[in-house]
């Protein structure tokens, strides 16, 4: 039964007037072929070269995922890329778009400028739906990590926030496992003592991290033998420095996404407050009261 099913699938691909490409119109085939792309359990069990065909898409090699955060206009910017699916991920307005070479970075910016979106990193056709998941969890994290409100952001550019913050309860035991040493200290204190300590880490020297924090070299330095005497040796073990980098980068992240976020709840709550009541002004005008 296998051989015969790819028998028939063989001959729907070799046969460019397959009943199945005619059957069915374009923009449902899109669909079905974004839906196939994306991993969807409810795409149509035909080969990609069958559903290419009969969506009238040429398959890529290499493509980008486009998430919008306001879909409006989806159509029109799908119609300025070119050979562009779009199709709904669990509420989303997404585009699958071809991949081609230096130019596409370019052309986005300039076809999604002034929007907000988010734009996954190029990948094989085949792992479209890797490009997909990294674009929406940017586009999730992009009033955090910026705190504006309109701007197109791309997962090339923010690779290690990505990987740092793909699961905040791993972040947390990072934290609990490498800054034990200074569970005794006060918050305050705490808080000065690992930003002195990843400045040193990032930048190499008491000098440098002296640079980054605004502060006089030898503060940094009395600041370091404090660290020193609570991690001790470990401080010298190039695996103990990655680890703590990576951990205080994490919480940093973390800190500033939990800051942003406020600031864009209490926005929001004040527009809302805003307009509701020139909106109930209004509505009651309409009907006449």
């Amino acid at each position: 039964m296998k051989a015969l099913g790819y028998q028939r699938a063989t001959e729907r691909e070799e046969n460019p007037k397959s009943p199945v490409a005619a059957a069915v119109p374009i923009d449902r085939a899109r669909r079905h072929l974004f839906a196939a792309l994306t991993g969807d359990p409810g795409a149509p069990e035909l080969s990609l070269a069958e559903l290419a065909r009969a969506a009238r898409w040429p398959l890529p090699e290499t493509v980008r995922a486009v998430v919008l955060g306001s879909p409006g206009e989806a159509a029109q910017l799908a119609a300025a890329l070119g050979d562009t699916l779009v199709s709904l991920a669990d509420g989303e307005t997404c585009l699958i778009v071809p991949e081609q070479g230096d130019d596409t970075r370019g052309t986005l910016e300039g076809v999604l400028r002034g929007r907000t979106a988010a734009i996954g990193h190029p990948v094989p056709l085949s792992d479209t739906v890797s490009s997909l998941r990294w674009a929406r969890r940017l586009l999730a994290l992009t009033p955090a990590i910026s705190g504006l409100d309109t701007q197109v952001v791309f997962v090339d550019d923010h690779l290690t926030m990505l990987l740092l913050l793909q699961d905040e309860s791993l972040t947390r035991a990072l934290s609990s496992r490498w800054l034990k040493p200074l569970d005794e200290l006060t918050p305050r204190q705490s808080e000065r003592l690992e930003v002195t300590l990843l400045a040193w880490l990032e930048g190499g020297g008491a000098p440098e991290a002296a640079r980054t924090l605004q502060v006089h070299p030898q503060t940094v330095r009395y600041r370091l033998r404090q660290i020193e005497k609570l991690f001790g040796s470990a401080l010298r073990d190039p695996r103990t420095r990655f680890e703590l980098e990576m951990t205080l980068r994490g919480r940093r992240l973390l800190a500033q996404a939990r800051r942003r976020q406020t600031r864009a709840c209490r926005r929001t709550r004040t527009v809302t407050a805003a307009v509701s009541p020139l909106g109930v002004a209004r509505e009651a005008r309409v009907n006449g009261l």
